[in-house]
């Protein structure tokens, strides 16, 4: 069986461009780790409207629990581990964290990442930032193929921040009407381009794996 991981690196110094958004407060800003899930649902929200300006037959993408959670555990080892990348230190990806928890896993799995500094004596702004993290992808060719990618069904996002950096992962999937299989272990294959994913491409019908190699903006 091969799979798809697409994968999107960005790191956007926010409190040093222009759009950043910051808000001064007089009272000491709330914990970040408290605004991670209202900026999540934000992030997701601004993805479903891209999508559907990009290609209005582009299926819509519904939240699963099972993405969300494995993209807040992407986010929180990069977070905790102050790096930015689709492989952990030790080589480990979110494909692999989806395999064993779910060996039965199937389909199509893209990823994207990015990271923003912010400053901490400032309110973080979830407007601005779930704004930033959406249009810094947009502004990728690679990381904007995978958001709207139309066959896309299901999504996860999950954010986590430590020091001054907050870290976003998105995970996009479909299983492309394949059927159940028996769970096994199997290994992911990763391509350079979704549009190769073509569900006829390999032997029996199971589907072909893109991936899209990092860029920056």
């Amino acid at each position: 069986m091969r799979r798809t991981v697409v994968v999107g690196l960005l790191l956007f110094c926010a409190a040093c461009a222009a759009g950043g958004r910051q808000q001064i407060s007089t009272a000491p800003p709330p914990d970040p780790k408290t605004l991670m899930p209202a900026l999540e649902n934000r992030i997701y929200e601004l993805v479903q409207q891209e999508r559907q300006k990009i290609d209005p037959k582009a299926k819509a993408l519904s939240l699963d629990s099972e993405l969300v959670g494995v993209a807040r555990e992407k986010s929180a080892d990069m977070a905790s581990r102050n790096y930015l990348g689709d492989k952990s230190p030790e080589g480990r990806t979110a494909a692999a964290i989806i395999m064993d928890k779910d060996a039965s896993f199937q389909g199509l799995l893209g990823e994207n990442i990015a990271a923003q500094h912010y400053l901490k004596d400032y309110s973080l702004d979830i407007e601005g930032y779930a704004h930033r993290f959406v249009e810094m992808w947009l502004a990728s060719k690679g990381h904007r193929e995978n958001l709207a990618y139309p066959i896309y069904d299901r999504t996860g996002v999950g954010a986590a921040v430590n020091g001054d950096m907050v870290y976003v992962t998105e995970l996009f999937a479909t299983e492309l009407g394949l059927p159940a299989e028996t769970p096994a272990k199997r290994e992911v294959t990763e391509f350079g381009d979704p549009s190769q994913a073509n569900p006829a491409s390999e032997a029996g019908g199971k589907a072909a794996s893109p991936r899209a190699q990092p860029r920056m903006p």
